[in-house]
């Protein structure tokens, strides 16, 4: 039988930010937590404290409610909802929420079981703490960005996947797992700091330490599994799409240069000499243009030859075949206790009998439960400021608007006069 998702019940309040910050907050909303992220209160709002969407993308499974942190009723709000929430996501630069009268030492004091977990780019104690920076800054000083590129050219950074989520969001998602496993013995929460220097460093152990080894001891891109060898590269294909290859083991290799039509030449024999490389790449270069993508697929599908399509998410968003890999799924499948849908319409159809049933709770683990959202993970869906947030604060506390708080349009929520005393 199906549980709830594995981290229902937790209540999460995320500081609105971007990037890492609510990236860490989905993957907690993904796993069931119920988090409230805290908007700024901008000019124009509604009198239900609902203003114009920000920039931030990864909104699903979230609400809002929309704060003056320069007003007292406004900090006095966030103290009582710090007071009996769970987690407590902070995105800003050091010492932001500090000037507020929000840092941890006055809201851990208030709540010892409250998890404070903090997300910076820099180290905190680090000779760049106090400046400004963005994924390619955090790779660079972290060492990673010296890893990647082609050998000649200058480092190149892959989107802001290693630093800001990797190396970050999922970083800070992993620490505040840590301290709600820690709090079940102690009975007490903790800060949680990440920084995505660290975070990304960490993430390049294996490599770093192949810097020492045969395995990675070139020039950047002149190794292995940065470029350099042929047999792991990707290739073009006579319709300008691409195919990659991964054949590192002698068999996946052998089942290769079959499927090349390149079997019994000595390449199996030869290459290990780095000085064929440039021959090998060559030819392997002018084999797959001369086929397109497909029919390179019609050659590998199912064979160890670790040959794949270089698939585009627009494909795969439009393929309705369900032979490609598209659909998007929870991070993790849980048997038990699956997460959230992330597809609309993933869920499986039940039947009746035993059979059917396991197969649609196994479809619901790895799809997750529940009717998904809309974009399907391939859209974000703005949240715009008040969004859904009185609904979280009558869920989490029973609270009422016009009992416990007030909506003061262009002011957001605020505590209502009265209840500042109590705090």
């Amino acid at each position: 039988m199906t549980g709830p998702p594995p981290l229902q019940g937790l209540k999460v309040i995320e500081f609105a930010g971007l990037a890492p910050g609510p990236f860490a907050g989905m993957l907690l909303a993904d796993a069931g937590a119920s988090v409230l992220r805290i908007d700024r209160a901008q000019a124009g709002a509604s009198s239900r404290g609902r203003a114009i969407p920000n920039e931030d993308m990864l909104t699903r499974h979230k609400a809002s409610i929309a704060v003056d942190l320069k007003a007292t009723r406004g900090v006095a709000l966030v103290k009582r909802l710090a007071a009996q929430a769970d987690v407590l996501i902070d995105p800003f630069r050091p010492g932001v929420l500090e000037k507020l009268g929000l840092g941890p030492d006055v809201l851990c004091a208030a709540n010892p079981r409250l998890i404070y977990g903090r997300m910076t780019g820099f180290r905190r104690d680090g000779k760049y703490a106090a400046m400004a920076g963005h994924d390619i800054n955090y790779l660079a000083v972290s060492g990673v960005l010296s890893l990647l590129g082609r050998e000649g050219e200058r480092p190149h950074a892959p989107w802001n996947i290693l630093a800001d989520f990797a190396g970050g969001g999922a970083v800070l998602f992993q620490g505040v797992l840590m301290a709600v496993i820690a709090r079940q013995a102690s009975g007490r929460g903790q800060v949680v700091e990440a920084n995505m220097v660290d975070g990304a460093g960490y993430l390049a152990t294996f490599p770093r330490m192949a810097l020492k080894t045969p395995l990675g001891d070139q020039a950047r891109g002149r190794n292995i599994l940065d470029g350099g060898c042929p047999w792991y590269d990707t290739y073009e294909t006579a319709d300008g799409k691409y195919m990659s290859v991964g054949a590192l083991e002698p068999q996946f290799f052998a089942a290769l240069v079959q499927g090349l039509g390149l079997a019994g030449q000595g390449w199996e024999e030869r290459r290990w000499d780095s000085s064929v490389w440039p021959s090998l790449r060559k030819l392997m270069t002018d084999t797959f243009r001369g086929r397109t993508r497909s029919e390179w697929e019609a050659v590998f599908d199912g064979t160890d030859a670790c040959c794949t399509p270089v698939l585009e998410y627009g494909e795969l968003e439009s393929d309705s075949s369900g032979l490609r890999e598209g659909d998007q799924r929870p991070v993790v499948t849980l048997r038990d206790t699956p997460c959230l849908a992330v597809r609309q319409g993933s869920g499986p159809e039940k039947g009746s009998s035993t059979e059917s049933a396991a197969t649609a709770a196994a479809a619901e683990a790895r799809c997750g439960q529940g009717d998904g959202v809309p974009g399907d993970g391939y859209e974000g869906q703005p949240l715009s400021p008040g969004s859904g947030g009185e609904e979280v604060l009558r869920d989490w506390f029973g609270w009422c608007n016009g009992r416990e708080y007030e909506i003061k349009g262009a002011n957001g929520f605020m505590l209502k006069d009265g209840e500042t005393s109590k705090l």
